[in-house]
């Protein structure tokens, strides 16, 4: 498995108990488990909640699902 894989995997496993849609960025930090502080890693990138949720645009909002919010945050940060 990849970095990106890896990273995407946690990110919707953080996101499992969130409720969907999600329709802002301040939604989406509350819904993962410990805010921004929530941090998903892979061999040496880690990468906090509050630092992903700088790669977003509120044009990315709504998310309908932990899996697109994933494939987003990766996709953004070009891993």
């Amino acid at each position: 498995m990849n970095t990106a894989e890896i990273i995407k995997k946690q990110i919707v496993g953080a996101l499992a108990a969130a409720k969907f849609p999600i329709n802002s960025p301040e939604e989406l930090l509350q819904a993962f488990p410990q805010g921004t502080d929530t941090t998903c890693e892979a061999g040496d990138i880690k990468v906090t909640a509050g630092e992903a949720g700088k790669l977003l645009t509120t044009q990315d909002f709504p998310f309908t699902s932990a899996e697109h919010v994933a494939v987003t945050i990766v996709g953004r940060a070009g891993l």
